[in-house]
């Protein structure tokens, strides 16, 4: 009997060539598109989850490929574990990363569990990453995709070993012009459909409205100040701001003028000019050691700060079974609080956390 591998379709090219590859290779294939179920009507802000026309996407590359198609619904677990954690993160003076945890808690978390329940064997994204097995560890290893612009396992880390045996990732052996021209020549029709760059769940083009609908009763005004403490400027809520920000302070000082510290207990904004956003000490805490055991010694790996960050040479020194300090080798621009921290040997994910404090 073929494996059984329920696909996590979207309705992109992405996710309907992945299920289109492990057809072809012979597995007992299911789609799913996951609907989060938050609608425009919804008294709590106005989120949204795929739109209609995404879940009929998918349900006619299924129709296509002559595989069975379902729709899992999430809506409360969506809201509880990933909108809520988004407006609480600018709420508390950091920046949230919510696509790491949807994978964490929606995508390999309940829509993996009810997959295997339902006698899957495997779940499968159109995530570009690598799954390889180590024989000297006797288990797998996440690894960055061959597509270096397209890559993924950033936004991966928190994978918990255990979850690895049951998940597949096709895409991470391509790069991304080869899956939109296989996607056309096998004729899908959404071969050319536009990626989506945004925050899935926000309606506007800014996520302000929604921190605005979430977060009323939380959110006030307080002083822009200097790094000497001066008062120069107001703003209007620390929800709206991140480190490294230029934009939107409305202060003329004749240059560029940054974020670069929000200090919640006193609700301030610190700026200062753009020498002052680069620094090099900061603390992790929440660390998943995705592919290594926990370390008791110093080690060098290369960081990745936020999902466009190259990455840079940095030393890992740990402090606890879960929390690092990490010191980069060079000043790196904007170590953002609520941010993650991923530590890489070469293409190899080691592990990765989240950004606490930043020391210098």
């Amino acid at each position: 009997m073929n494996k059984r591998v329920v696909v996590a379709m979207s309705g992109g090219v992405d996710s309907s060539t992945t299920a289109w590859i492990l057809r072809e290779k012979g597995y007992d294939v299911i789609g799913v598109t996951m609907c989060i179920g938050v609608i425009d009507r919804d008294p709590k802000g106005p989120v949204r989850c795929c739109s209609l026309t995404d879940i009929d996407d998918a349900r006619r590359v299924a129709l296509q490929l002559g595989i069975p198609f379902y729709v899992f619904h999430f809506r409360e677990e969506f809201e509880r574990e990933v909108v809520d954690y988004f407006c609480n993160e600018y709420e508390q003076g950091r920046t949230p990363n919510p696509c790491i945890i949807c994978n964490e808690k929606i995508k390999f978390g309940f829509f993996l569990r009810k997959a295997l329940e339902l006698g899957a064997d495997y779940i499968a994204t159109g995530h570009y990453a690598r799954l390889e097995f180590d024989d000297k560890t006797n288990g797998y290893v996440l690894k960055k995709a061959i597509d270096k612009r397209k890559d993924q396992s950033y936004v991966l880390f928190s994978l918990r070993r255990d979850q690895l045996p049951y998940i597949l990732f096709p895409l991470g052996e391509f790069k991304k012009d080869e899956i939109r021209k296989k996607a056309f020549e096998i004729g899908l029709k959404v071969y050319n459909k536009r990626e989506s760059q945004e925050i899935c769940f926000i309606q506007d083009d800014s996520y302000h409205t929604l921190l605005i609908q979430r977060l009323k009763k939380s959110i006030e005004p307080g002083p822009i100040m200097d790094k000497n403490g001066k008062v120069i400027g107001t703003h209007r809520g620390i929800a709206f701001y991140t480190i490294g920000q230029r934009r939107g302070l409305r202060i003329a000082k004749g240059k560029p003028l940054y974020v670069i510290k929000i200090d919640r207990e006193r609700n301030i904004i610190v700026v200062g000019e753009e020498a002052d956003v680069y620094g090099e000490r900061f603390i992790v805490d929440k660390v998943n050691w995705i592919s290594s055991e926990v370390p008791s010694e110093t080690f060098c790996a290369n960081v990745k700060i936020r999902y466009n960050h190259s990455g840079s040479e940095a030393m890992i020194y740990p402090r606890g079974e879960d929390k690092v300090e990490v010191v980069f080798k060079s000043p790196q621009k904007a170590i953002t609080p609520g941010q993650a921290a991923v530590f890489y040997d070469g293409d190899k994910v080691l592990g990765g956390g989240w950004i606490r404090e930043i020391l210098n």
